[in-house]
This record gives C-alpha cells, structure tokens and sequence, in this order.
C-alpha cells in the first residue's frame, strides 16, 4: 500500500489551501499540473474581487454572476427599484415590461437571500443593509401590483 502525502499549495495572497494527496516522494508544482488560478473541480479557490471601481472586498459565491460583493449589489438593487418604480408610476410600462421587472425582482431577492444565509460572513451593516434591501424589492414589487390596477381600472372605465 501507497503512503499519500498531502500536496499544498501557497497562493499570490498569502494564504495555503490542501489541494490533493500524492503518493510520498512525489514532487512538482501542483500549480502547474492541478490548478488553474482560479478553479479545481469547479470551486473557487480564490476569492474574485468586486468589480465597482475601487472596491477591494471580495465577492460572495452567490453573488460570482454579478462580479459584486455585497454592498455593491445592495445599491445596485436599490438604484433598479427605484428605476422600476419611476417607470411604473409614469405609466409608461405596459403588461410584458410589468412582468419583466416582477422576473428581476425575484432573481435579485433570490441571490440576496442566498448569499445571505451562504454563511458568508458579514458585518452587523451589512445585515442591517440586505434586510432594508429586500424590503425594497417588497415595496417595489407592491407598486408595480398597484400601478397594474390603477391601469387594468383605467382601461375599464375609458371604455
């Protein structure tokens, strides 16, 4: 029987990760042979940095699709209900362009919601700022409900 030796690898940031078991006497950089940067068996190993310019936190795996960590997705959500609910209340979305936005709040209330109970750690703020996040989508979603009667009533009575 095989005596296996873990292989570790020290990553750019500092930190080491075990990354798999080789036989004992066995040597090579396990960089160069099992990891690409980023990937092994489809898991991050690195954490990807936020996009918004100038922002150094890292990015939650809930949140990788959007290249945002947490607070830069908040107000990002923020900033779309509020160009939801301008449009909404103009009145110049119609039923599909309604609907559309009821699909986007639900797939951004569901990213923030799974990351938010990830396990990712966050800051008490940050809590305090996805709660008040998701009752933003709350809201939005209901003015979009009362902007759809108001026009469902005003098609009615206009004949």
């Amino acid at each position: 029987m095989r005596d296996f030796a873990p292989r570790i690898w020290i990553g750019p940031w500092g930190g080491c990760c075990q990354i798999g078991r080789t036989p004992a006497g066995v040597t090579g950089n396990p960089s160069s042979k099992v990891l690409q940067k980023k990937e092994l068996s489809g898991i991050s190993s690195v954490p990807d940095a936020c996009s918004s310019k100038g922002c150094k936190a890292s990015v939650p795996a809930g949140l990788a699709a959007e290249h945002m960590c947490v607070l830069h997705f908040t107000l990002f959500i923020e900033q779309e209900c509020a160009e939801m609910r301008r449009e909404t209340s103009l009145g110049n979305a119609n039923h599909e362009r309604q609907l559309d936005f009821i699909r986007k709040i639900a797939a951004r209330g569901e990213a923030l919601v799974h990351t938010a109970t990830s396990g990712f750690p966050m800051t008490d703020e940050i809590k305090a700022r996805v709660l008040s996040t998701l009752l933003t989508l709350m809201n939005c979603r209901e003015n979009i409900d009362r902007a759809a009667m108001r026009q469902s009533a005003l098609r009615r009575f206009a004949g």
